[in-house]
């Protein structure tokens, strides 16, 4: 999975297109990610004690990371991102300024 936790996205697809956040969580294995603010749902909370009241709270959930454009430090645009090998080490870079993320 080419995008990494801590990582500045720019979502392209759904409800929150063109927002920017950071990811917080990655989950390879479901290809989605958790980004902070974005894609929020609200949970209801039934009371834990009496006479405590109940909450509905806002939760961020996960994201499909096609929906995800990664922002390139350098340039500072969504971008999309290759690999390159060099002297036994593999790094992410960015196919518009071809510098190293």
């Amino acid at each position: 999975m080419k995008i990494k936790k801590r990582d500045q996205v720019l979502i392209i697809k759904g409800k929150d297109r063109g927002k920017k956040g950071k990811v917080l969580m990655v989950f390879p294995s479901e290809q989605k990610v958790l980004i902070e603010g974005i894609n929020l749902r609200k949970k209801h909370i039934k009371p834990k004690r009496t006479g405590e009241k109940g909450q509905i709270i806002e939760k961020p959930s996960p994201i499909y990371v096609s929906n995800l454009k990664l922002i390139c430090l350098k340039c500072g645009k969504a971008v999309r991102v290759g690999y390159k090998i060099e002297g036994g080490k593999k790094f992410r870079i960015c196919k518009k300024c071809d510098k190293e993320i």
